[in-house]
């Protein structure tokens, strides 16, 4: 599997992520969610960081979602019993998951604060 060419490794990343997709509803929501937040900010026209923070916070949270899945896989492979350290890791790898995604709350926040005066102004709403 080492040193295949750039084409056939892309194949395996997109397989990576249809398979997240059909197996993880997580990703489905949270890919959904990313969804919006574009749209948000095609409404709200934010300077380019935002842009980049979004895309990059986008990114995180899908990328976590594709390892906890995998790692969940691989746990309940090897051990598909109950275990108080199965759950501590499986509970772990979801709080990664939580933590980028709260991350990604409190930056959608300052985004709409950023960008309050100018949609107020521009709805009539601010004099």
């Amino acid at each position: 599997m080492k040193n295949q060419p750039f084409v056939e490794r892309l194949g395996f990343a997109l397989a990576g992520w249809r398979t997240g997709w059909r197996r993880e509803r997580s990703f489905r929501t949270q890919a959904v969610i990313g969804a919006v937040a574009v749209v948000a900010l095609v409404v709200l026209h934010p300077a380019a960081i935002w842009w980049a923070i979004v895309a990059v916070l986008i990114a995180l949270i899908l990328a976590l979602e594709l390892l906890n899945g995998a790692i969940e896989s691989v746990i309940d492979l090897l051990h598909p019993g109950l275990h108080d350290e199965i759950k501590a890791a499986k509970d772990m790898v979801a709080g990664a998951v939580l933590a980028i995604s709260t991350a990604a709350l409190v930056v959608g926040l300052a985004l709409l604060v950023d960008r309050a005066p100018v949609l107020l102004h521009d709805w009539g709403w601010w004099r």
